[in-house]
């Protein structure tokens, strides 16, 4: 694979993404371009970082720190939240990370080594982002748009957190279909990567598989804990918003913590 094809292949790609984005007149058609301009920039900076990274278990603990900060900051930025609902973001994502990845290594399903910690937590970080940011998108959306149904729970007396319920838990079905989508068809739609980088590594088929199931079953764990995360801290607006004011009203508006109630 020679550098010239690949920048080829990948200017062709996005071209088409570009073209097929700003055909369909949706918001900001060059954020997928720009999404791969930043993924070339950073994967040649990683590229050169890794080096010395692997090497040295205190610089993949730093590495690790500034992969937790980088992904809270892509999801608050998504959510529109303040600096105290980063903090929250922050937590969840940690929390959510550190709970399988704690299993995994206690239990010595995978070596206590540089390269399998960077490798196995660099995967379970981005898929607790990915479901953090879309429970939050989901759960401000229900709650800026059943307005009536919430109201009328708060009516019959039910409290905050029993009047969106209902709303809460669809938000946290939505969230999980695509970790678990992708823990279903693994093997059968798709080759996941990990399994695929493993094999390319050297390691054999059944190794490649075991690694990639313990990758799976981390990644739908962390999933479940972020929902939950999520779901307390803000699954219960305290106030909640007219019809009128919900339609100019920001993700900030809705999914706030200092607004939950108990």
């Amino acid at each position: 694979m020679s550098l010239l094809s690949t920048g080829l292949a990948v200017l062709a790609l996005t071209a088409v993404t570009f073209a097929l984005v700003a055909r369909l007149r949706l918001e900001r058609p060059w954020l997928q371009p720009w999404a791969i301009v930043r993924a070339c920039v950073q994967l040649g900076i990683l590229s050169l970082l890794l080096t010395g990274i692997i090497a040295d278990p205190r610089w993949v603990a730093v590495f690790l720190v500034v992969m937790v900060l980088a992904a809270t900051a892509v999801s608050a930025r998504r959510l529109e939240v303040g600096m105290r609902g980063a903090v929250v973001v922050l937590l969840v994502i940690a929390v959510s990370a550190a709970v399988p990845l704690g299993v995994v290594f206690t239990l010595g399903a995978v070596g206590v080594d540089s390269r399998s910690v960077l490798a196995l937590a660099g995967i379970v970080i981005g898929g607790t982002m990915t479901v953090t940011t879309l429970m939050g998108r989901q759960l401000n959306a229900a709650l800026s748009t059943q307005h009536d149904e919430i109201e009328g729970w708060l009516a019959l007396g039910a409290t905050p957190r029993r009047a969106t319920q209902r709303l809460v838990r669809m938000a946290a079905s939505t969230a999980l279909v695509p970790s678990t989508d992708q823990t279903r068809t693994t093997g059968i739609v798709t080759l996941p990567g990990a399994f695929v980088g493993a094999v390319f590594a050297g390691a054999s088929p059944l190794e490649a598989a075991q690694f990639q199931v313990i990758v799976l079953s981390c990644i739908l764990l962390a999933a479940a804990i972020a929902v939950t995360l999520v779901s307390a801290a803000f699954g219960a607006p305290a106030t909640l918003r007219t019809p009128a004011s919900a339609a100019t009203a920001t993700p900030r508006d809705a999914i706030d913590p200092s607004r939950s109630a108990p």
